[in-house]
């Protein structure tokens, strides 16, 4: 019985876009064809317009959109247009448009696009609309939106089509508009700091600067493999070494590794450097940064996300990697005297490792096990072990460790820094134990990079440096629970054909 209402429904939904490409053919043939118009002059935005009704109440404007519903009552009837603002209801008679351009108004179907010129009233309801005085068709929708009261609810075609998405659910634009904010702060706090935005490679010979797996492809023209960049670190070192003391970069990032809530494939990388500063100075920036937008982006320092409300305002906690570990696992690695009581520790307490690991890779492994899921609030987890941290200073005092710190907010990690290696000895030496983790099964390893340390031996200046994941920090602010919903084309899988 089920089979039998979906073939119905399907050929109800076939003769209706049928009908449909039949009205465009009739527009064409009358010399209609809306796809011939190149613009339209639009003086006003429906949101504009309610704002400031008082002062527009009487003019004339012009307004474009997506009619979303149609009401035809005989000699006079609504529609409502959906723009980038928002909603906003039209009048449109028989008598103010012409009997011609009434007859043509009554076959528009929603999800056509028009334009309407007319005078800014409100109805006896108290609706604020537009009385029309000439509607103009811009653009045939051959295709059927979901029903109006149902919305587009299937997360899988809301992330394949996005375009229906953004026109279904209101919530969803208003995301997408919050993200192009958020960017957009961030970038004037930099710029108000004397940061310049830069660009660099994309197609990289050596894919360095972080742990993950590249995407490789080859260059025809070359004849050459080359990968996507996992970073945009290496790059931007070397224009400190080259004397400009603070740069930054919004870009795409490649990571070929699996998807999840919290990952996608290619996402938005923001890293910064700061010439003649360390890894603190990087924490007081970022606390500084993250308030600031919070603030002029959400209106406050206090954001809800999910039913926990995460405070801003308030100075973001900061402890090291060891104490966090013995705060919420209770095992204290400086009583950890090396990889052999690691691994006995770690088996004790049912920890997985594997047989390559170091003291200083158990410890983060105990971090990620015990203490992630408790850093609901900010917290600077600082001063990470060396094995884990290839392209960072040691701590003077504690060689062992380094000069590292990563942001955590609702259990996720929000940026990552370091106190720069500057170093080139010591950074070939990093480089060396890298090369032995990859020939040791760690497909995740730098490799050496040779331009770098030639970089490194002309001289780089103290610095310090930190990368941000910009999805999650969206996510955040638009408590948003799953990367997907703040990338507008999400990585999908190809669906059969």
């Amino acid at each position: 019985m089920a089979e039998k209402n979906q073939n119905v429904q399907e050929q109800d939904l076939n003769q209706l876009l049928k009908v449909r490409r039949e009205k465009l053919a009739n527009l064409v043939e009358a010399g209609k064809n809306p796809f011939e118009i190149t613009k339209y002059d639009v003086t006003a935005h429906s949101m504009d317009i309610k704002n400031n009704y008082e002062e527009m109440k009487g003019q004339e404007v012009t307004i474009a959109g997506r009619v979303m519903s149609k009401r035809v009552m005989g000699k006079a009837s609504f529609c409502n247009v959906q723009d980038l603002q928002g909603n906003i209801q039209s009048y449109v008679a028989r008598d103010s448009i012409g009997e011609e351009s009434y007859a043509l108004f009554k076959k528009y179907d929603v999800g056509d696009i028009v334009g309407i010129k007319g005078e800014v009233f409100e109805t006896k309801t108290g609706e604020i609309s537009i009385h029309a005085s000439e509607v103009t068709l811009l653009s045939k929708s051959l295709q059927i939106l979901p029903e109006k009261w149902h919305g587009l609810t299937n997360t899988d075609i809301r992330y394949r089509q996005r375009y229906t998405d953004l026109i279904m659910n209101e919530d969803v634009k208003k995301t997408f508009i919050m993200r192009s904010k958020i960017i957009s702060s961030i970038r004037r706090f930099l710029d108000d700091r004397d940061f310049m935005e830069v660009e660099t490679p994309m197609l990289v010979s050596n894919a360095g600067g972080a742990a993950a797996r590249p995407f490789e492809t080859h260059y025809n023209a070359l004849d050459e493999d080359v990968k996507l960049r996992i970073s945009l670190e290496l790059y931007l070192k070397r224009l400190i070494v080259g004397g400009l003391e603070r740069v930054y970069e919004i870009g795409r990032v490649f990571r070929n590794e699996g998807l999840d809530t919290r990952h996608n494939p290619e996402f938005t990388l923001m890293e910064l450097y700061q010439a003649y500063t360390d890894y603190n100075g990087m924490m007081d920036l970022t606390e500084d940064m993250f308030r600031h937008v919070a603030q002029e982006v959400c209106g406050t320092t206090k954001i809800t996300y999910g039913d926990v409300e995460i405070d801003m305002g308030k100075p973001f906690e900061r402890i090291t990697m060891v104490d966090a570990v013995k705060k919420y696992a209770g095992v204290d690695f400086d009583d950890v005297p090396d990889t052999e009581a690691a691994k006995k520790l770690a088996d004790e307490k049912g920890v997985h490792y594997e047989e390559r690991h170091k003291k200083g890779d158990i410890l983060n492994l105990f971090f990620e096990e015990f203490v992630e899921e408790k850093l609901v609030q900010p917290t600077f987890v600082m001063d990470h072990p060396i094995e884990i941290s290839p392209l960072t200073k040691k701590k003077p005092d504690k060689p062992g460790y380094v000069e590292r710190f990563e942001l955590f907010i609702t259990c996720r990690e929000m940026c990552n820094a370091y106190s720069e290696l500057n170093d080139p000895i010591d950074q070939r030496e990093r480089f060396a134990a890298q090369e032995e983790a990859f020939a040791a099964g760690d497909e995740e390893a730098n490799h050496t990079d040779e331009d770098f340390l030639n970089a490194l031996e002309i001289g780089m200046p103290p610095t310090g440096g930190i990368g941000y994941g910009i999805d999650r920090l969206v996510m955040l602010l638009t408590n948003q629970p799953a990367i997907r919903d703040v990338l507008l084309f999400p990585t999908m899988k190809t669906l059969d054909k």
